[in-house]
């Protein structure tokens, strides 16, 4: 089993973006919140949320050549590595146009969390705080059907998602949303330092 320390490695090898690294992390982290709940190896489903995306800015989706691009070419990668099938599977069962059934509980939860992740991220950032922990489960609700917002998040996905794993959708996004909020530094979702009032002084001269 690959460890955590040898993914991470790949995913600062591979991508230089500080978002796409953050929304990684964002699903590992979510990745072992299900391993905990649903009695799996929290290390494997760890590693295999965190390096699901690995290979995204190299080879940006191309629905036109889905056999050269994301996650089709990190999958390679992993594979010359000799990295597990049932990450491989999983990695490439979280794109549709991959045409790769999700059969393993791996693969049906790291596609269940990782559009929830990210709609979960920006609902945070659009908040005064930028504190992940001021999001609760019927705002992320409410995001959901406003499609202006976070329109590149697959609310379909999401939806599909939990049912796959046989999770009503409250309760899949309380378990996403619980796991972020307590690992909200490392996702850089902490929230910003809140500035004092300003003083203004009042003249009492004559």
């Amino acid at each position: 089993m690959p460890t955590r320390e040898a993914a991470l490695s790949l995913v600062y090898e591979w991508t230089q973006s500080e978002s796409l690294r953050k929304h990684m992390l964002s699903v590992e982290t979510a990745m072992r919140a299900y391993a905990k709940r649903l009695a799996q190896d929290e290390e494997a489903w760890g590693v295999a949320g965190l390096i699901h995306d690995f290979d995204y800015e190299r080879f940006p989706n191309d629905a036109q050549a889905a056999d050269a691009e994301h996650p089709a070419e990190g999958v390679r990668h992993l594979r010359s590595l000799g990295w597990p099938e049932e990450i491989c599977d999983a990695v490439m069962g979280h794109a549709h146009y991959t045409g790769v059934a999700r059969e393993t509980l791996m693969a049906k939860a790291l596609f269940a969390v990782d559009e929830l992740t990210g709609l979960i991220t920006a609902s945070a950032l659009v908040k005064p705080s930028k504190a992940v922990r001021d999001v609760d489960v019927a705002g992320v609700r409410k995001k959901m059907k406003d499609k202006a917002f976070a329109r590149g998040v697959n609310r379909d996905d999401i939806i599909q998602g939990a049912e796959a794993l046989g999770v009503p959708l409250d309760e899949h996004i309380g378990v996403v949303l619980l796991a972020m909020q307590d690992n909200a530094e490392a996702l850089g979702l902490g929230g910003v330092p809140v500035a004092a009032p300003t003083s203004t002084a009042i003249s009492t001269d004559a």
